[in-house]
């Protein structure tokens, strides 16, 4: 499919969106919103795609945050539709694993879009911030909860009520991003992270991805427990499970009988 402000490609088992907007550097709008909802609606139900990279193009931001042209006019009802919340929320809960890959600025929805991801790697001139107060508005799109997730409640609280900006490099000690390189090794270092990911069961990953995001979204033990009890139960009866564990025991003999031949 094409989209007006984003580029898909499907590489490897990898699903990589290029957030498409250079000239306003990548900066969120309504089109755009539309644009990811139906690439991930896509993917989500493709098995092909066992994990998806999230990066930009222009190499000057990842995404500065919203258009403040339009979120100006943007009004109580606006707010209510949660329109950036929504989609945060869908590429947070995206059934496989989704790492941003960020050069550049990283601010406002742009911060808050790399958060729903479940890694980070930065470039190492990316910066990172909340700067909505210093607009009259608050990080309504998920920040207020899973930066301090991330980050703490200390470093939480001074980035979202300073509007503080911060480079790769403290991003990366208070546990923001995963890990900082060159700019020209981010694309590179994101399948790197992913490729012992991509090695493992994909139905096992996917459903520890679930089990994590309840345990964060506040689901009770009983709750987890159970959960965990239904999840377990359910990949017993996956073919992954009788392969992968076949050719473990395999292994095993064949390693056993080797050594007693030596």
């Amino acid at each position: 499919m094409t989209y007006e402000t984003i580029l898909t490609s499907v590489e490897d088992g990898i699903g990589t969106i290029t957030l498409n907007r250079p000239d306003v550097f990548n900066a969120i709008n309504k089109q755009m919103v539309d644009d990811l909802h139906a690439a991930l609606e896509a993917w989500e139900q493709d098995d092909a795609v066992r994990a998806v990279i999230l990066t930009s193009a222009g190499g000057k931001a990842f995404m500065s945050g919203a258009d403040i042209a339009e979120m100006r006019e943007r009004r109580r009802e606006d707010a209510l539709k949660g329109i950036n919340s929504t989609l945060f929320s869908r590429l947070e809960t995206f059934p496989r694993p989704t790492v941003a890959a960020v050069v550049g600025w990283c601010l406002g929805g742009g911060c808050e879009l790399a958060m729903t991801c479940d890694f980070r790697v930065a470039g190492e001139t990316s910066k990172f911030g909340q700067p909505e107060v210093g607009l009259g508005i608050m990080a309504a799109a998920g920040a207020t909860r899973r930066l301090p997730a991330l980050v703490g409640l200390r470093h939480a609280r001074r980035l979202l009520f300073s509007g503080a900006i911060i480079d790769a490099q403290e991003a990366a000690s208070i546990g923001l991003v995963d890990e900082v390189v060159p700019n020209d090794q981010v694309q590179g270092a994101a399948k790197a992270l992913l490729a012992p990911i991509l090695k493992q069961a994909p139905e096992a990953v996917k459903r520890t991805k679930q089990t994590l995001l309840a345990w964060l979204h506040g689901e009770s033990e009983a709750d987890l427990m159970r959960r965990d009890n239904a999840t377990q139960a359910d990949l017993f009866e996956h073919p992954d499970k009788f392969e992968r564990m076949t050719a473990f025991l395999e292994r095993k003999k064949a390693k056993q009988a080797k050594k007693a031949e030596g």
